[in-house]
């Protein structure tokens, strides 16, 4: 499947999971110097290839008749500073419900290192700017995952389809935590309690054979 169509696969996933609504969200797949965007001002689940624009790392249109998505300057300075080769950014319900109340997402529960603990909230700025480039890419660093202030969320991965599965995993914890907050005070992982987790992960037990 070419980068274009797997933003037209994964942007009808989106749409689907309610992630996004309307216009709102964006992905793209880089390939080389070059990266295929969503298009600006068309839903994700009314994509075709040939509507999604291909830019080089600078930023100039390479391919396609309509305007990458306003937020290409973002994805361009990510893909400047990671190893990221996917990006997917969302306005879903949970994931900007604690972007507008929260500076950062805790890990109460331990998939949170997926995406790399804590995520943080990059301060907020207008979206489409070099300012909020610029606070995606702090709030990145050394994470998978990053919710934006007043806006939504931002994953990354190797291929989409991890960007996306993050996507799902980063609004299944904010909504755990929301939730959480009805009922009472959400428990935090201790850093030594995630260190636990990995070190199981990375010496699973054996057992014996029959």
């Amino acid at each position: 499947m070419s980068p274009r169509e797997q933003l037209c696969e994964y942007g009808r996933r989106a749409v689907d999971l309610g992630l996004v609504i309307g216009t709102s969200g964006n992905l793209s797949v880089r390939e080389g110097d070059l990266v295929a965007v969503t298009p600006s001002g068309v839903a994700l689940d009314r994509l075709t290839p040939e509507m999604c624009p291909v830019v080089d790392v600078a930023g100039h249109l390479v391919e396609g008749d309509l305007q990458p998505s306003s937020e290409t300057p973002m994805h361009l300075a990510v893909y400047g500073t990671t190893d990221a080769r996917a990006i997917v950014h969302t306005h879903s319900v949970f994931g900007t419900v604690v972007a507008t109340t929260m500076t950062e997402l805790p890990p109460v529960h331990y998939n949170a290192l997926m995406l790399g603990g804590v995520v943080k909230v990059a301060e907020y700025a207008t979206y489409g700017t070099p300012e909020l480039a610029a606070n995606v890419r702090a709030a990145l660093e050394g994470k998978r995952a990053a919710l934006m202030a007043n806006h939504g969320g931002v994953t990354i991965g190797g291929t989409l389809e991890e960007a996306f599965e993050l996507t799902r995993l980063l609004e299944w914890l904010c909504e755990v935590y929301v939730r959480g907050l009805g009922v009472g005070k959400p428990t935090v992982l201790t850093d030594e309690q995630l260190a636990a987790v990995v070190d199981r992960a990375l010496n699973p037990p054996e057992f014996p054979r029959l």
